[in-house]
């Protein structure tokens, strides 16, 4: 079973619903469907789930599931789209756990749009605290967010705090360090960033987190562009066939050159 740990990780959060619920188990489906890289499935389910949580007039299951779709299109490169689900989720209703989601959800959403400056801004405005009282893969994904926005506004010392923060929480076989770092390097114009991101593809296969992957090979094409046109040719062409396989035509696209 491929499991994409750091695909799910905001999923697996979300998926707090109560079992016993209608929303809950459509919920739960959903996850299992993304852990196995079904993301239309699992978006599938999700908008079952919105539709059972507003039956149930239940709104924190409802910011939950949103930002689980929100999450799914910031992935699948439907910006637009996770945007508009982000705006929707009524944040009066949210608990300590669900508003650290909701703030990562539209950091990891800046970044995807190249807006860095607001993903900071974000970063800078959540509470340690309540973050701290998070599951160790919700920090890890949230640090390693915030390490590449501080990055990319070379704020060099809250990058390499955030990335410490990654190393700290995160799965050691996940990948996520590894990529964080590489992440940083290549937005900073490093020599290193296409051997860093070497070292993250590896463990993201190890992994089995073809999302990652598929997205390491499309940042070291566009390295590889520069010096090596064949060689970019093949990393481009990996990852279009991965994510044609995951089923998302927009990340497919963004690699086809």
């Amino acid at each position: 079973m491929v499991k994409c740990k750091h695909v799910i990780a905001l999923a697996l959060a979300l998926g707090t619903a109560a079992m016993a619920s209608e929303s809950g188990e459509l919920s739960y489906r959903a996850q299992k469907s993304l852990n196995n890289g079904k993301f239309a499935r699992s978006y599938s389910q999700l908008e079952r789930a919105l539709l059972a949580s507003r039956k149930e007039a239940d709104l924190l299951s409802e910011a939950r599931i949103l930002l689980s779709m929100a999450h799914i299109r910031t992935l699948s490169l439907d910006l637009a789209l996770a945007d508009s689900l982000v705006s929707i989720v009524r944040t009066g209703v949210l608990d300590n756990q669900t508003a650290v989601l909701y703030n990562q959800v539209k950091i990891a959403l800046n970044n995807a749009q190249g807006k860095y400056a607001d993903a900071v801004k974000l970063c800078n405005e959540q509470d340690k605290d309540i973050l701290k009282k998070s599951a160790n893969g919700v920090q890890a994904t949230f640090y390693s967010e915030c390490a590449i926005a501080q990055g990319a506004n070379h704020k060099t010392q809250e990058a390499q705090e955030a990335l410490k923060m990654v190393g700290k929480r995160a799965d050691k076989s996940s990948g996520i360090y590894a990529w964080t770092e590489a992440r940083i390097a290549d937005l900073n114009n490093q020599a290193s960033a296409d051997s860093l991101y070497q070292v993250a593809e590896t463990r993201t296969i190890q992994g089995n987190r073809p999302h990652m992957t598929a997205t390491i090979l499309y940042y070291r094409g566009l390295l590889a562009e520069k010096k090596n046109a064949e060689l970019a040719k093949d990393y481009f062409l990996r990852s279009k066939n991965a994510f044609e396989l995951m089923g998302l035509p927009n990340n497919a696209k963004r690699s086809t050159k």
